[in-house]
């Protein structure tokens, strides 16, 4: 596999983690209000990707485990 095909596929997963986390984030803030959610239908990503907001709020943080 080629270096750009190692990036694409990287890139992809990353987007892949971000939008799961922000769908079992949105399910468990719904359950835990009484509502019941969808969170397949739910999201608003235009050509697959996730809005610049949602992928820094559930992204990765920058703390380090000590």
């Amino acid at each position: 596999m080629d270096t750009q095909k190692q990036a694409r596929a990287l890139m992809m997963r990353h987007n892949r983690i971000v939008r799961n986390r922000q769908e079992s984030m949105l399910g468990r803030a719904a359950s835990e209000i009484g509502v019941d959610v969808d969170t397949a239908h739910y999201s608003s990503r235009i050509q697959g990707k996730t809005s610049s907001a949602s992928r820094t709020s559930y992204d990765r943080s920058n703390a380090a485990m000590s």
